[in-house]
């Protein structure tokens, strides 16, 4: 297939996800649709061709089937499936970016299959192990981000500085932000409330250069008091999953109150605000891996069709807008506000 030069190929693992292949391939003709994307779709052919005659018309779309051979479900060791599925539709996806045949990989899958295979094709800035994720948690702040969501469950606090510059590059690149201000989230937003970590971090972040504004509690996330929040990833996806398990529960008991009550299509508007708010992964579709030197973005494990073009949109935009290389010179900029040899280029 050859992409028209106003289009960005995206390398979509389409076996990924609760509901793929359906909602996959219905997501990849959306965002086909839409425009300015061309997508490689990696997965069972068969399957994906049966999932694309449901659209008449798609074999005008600019899209190619990549064959695969195996899935890595949720719950299996990335680093072993790497090993043991060399096949599977994310090694396979991230490899034909690493081969020049696309810009991005996007994936609704296993998100440590996603890291494994981004981290080690695409490899990791210098001084960066592991990649992180962060992204919009609540609604309400749409233009915060969390940084980490559960990719480092345990952190030093050099990596909350590094997730700083990481999520300092992404609200430039993806939400427009000029100077965005930059919060640890503590127990109390005094300076000297928190753990060994925030305390340890907090210096780091004072010498950054950055827009730093020191902690924040909880309670403020969802009134936009910062546009990126750093903790360690176990906090942070404590966080998320709380707030979207609480945006579900919340959206089921409006139905159920207010039943009988309102029209049932206003009972269901309101609800499905209340969800929304509170599950924006679904809402954005996905983020970009920070700290990895490729596009590879994470997708929610439920998402259907629409979440899905999204995250293909957002891959599009961080490619176009140039987010690795951004991303890439905010921490060798940091590096050399905090006396360190600045990490390699993307």
């Amino acid at each position: 297939m050859t992409t028209p030069p106003n289009m960005v190929t995206i390398a979509l693992d389409a076996m990924g996800g609760d509901f793929a292949p359906a909602e996959t391939v219905a997501g990849a003709v959306l965002a086909m649709k839409q425009g300015g994307v061309a997508l490689a779709l990696v997965g069972d052919p068969a399957a994906l061709k049966a999932e694309l005659a449901k659209f008449p018309g798609s074999e005008r779309l600019p899209a190619q089937i990549v064959p695969s051979e195996d899935v890595v479900r949720e719950g299996e060791h990335p680093a072993m499936a790497f090993r043991s599925k060399p096949r599977a539709s994310i090694f396979v996806a991230t490899g034909v970016v690493k081969a020049g045949k696309a810009r991005a990989v996007v994936s609704m899958g296993s998100t440590g299959a996603t890291i494994a295979a981004a981290t080690v094709l695409f490899g990791t800035f210098e001084g960066i192990d592991r990649a992180a994720l962060g992204g919009p948690i609540i609604g309400t702040a749409p233009g915060t981000i969390v940084i980490d969501v559960g990719t480092n469950v345990e952190c030093k606090p050099r990596q909350l500085a590094d997730f700083a510059a990481l999520g300092t590059a992404m609200s430039r690149i993806l939400y427009g932000v000029e100077s965005p201000r930059v919060a640890i989230l503590s127990v109390g937003a005094e300076e000297g409330k928190g753990n060994k970590l925030v305390l340890e971090a907090t210096p780091l972040l004072k010498q950054s250069g950055l827009n730093f504004i020191g902690n924040v509690e909880g309670t403020d996330l969802p009134f936009g008091k910062a546009e990126i929040i750093v903790c360690e990833g176990f906090s942070g996806n404590v966080v998320m999953k709380l707030t979207e398990g609480l945006g579900e529960a919340l959206a089921n008991d409006l139905r159920s109150h207010l039943g009988g009550k309102l029209a049932a299509d206003e009972v269901e508007r309101i609800a499905t605000r209340v969800y929304e708010l509170t599950n924006r992964a679904e809402a954005y579709g996905g983020g970009p891996l920070l700290g990895v030197k490729g596009v590879a973005v994470v997708g929610h494990g439920r998402a259907r069709a629409q979440a899905v073009a999204n995250a293909i949109h957002t891959a599009r935009k961080s490619v176009q807008n140039g987010f690795v290389e951004a991303a890439a010179k905010e921490v060798a900029r940091l590096r050399g506000k905090l006396g360190e040899p600045p990490p390699a280029t993307a």
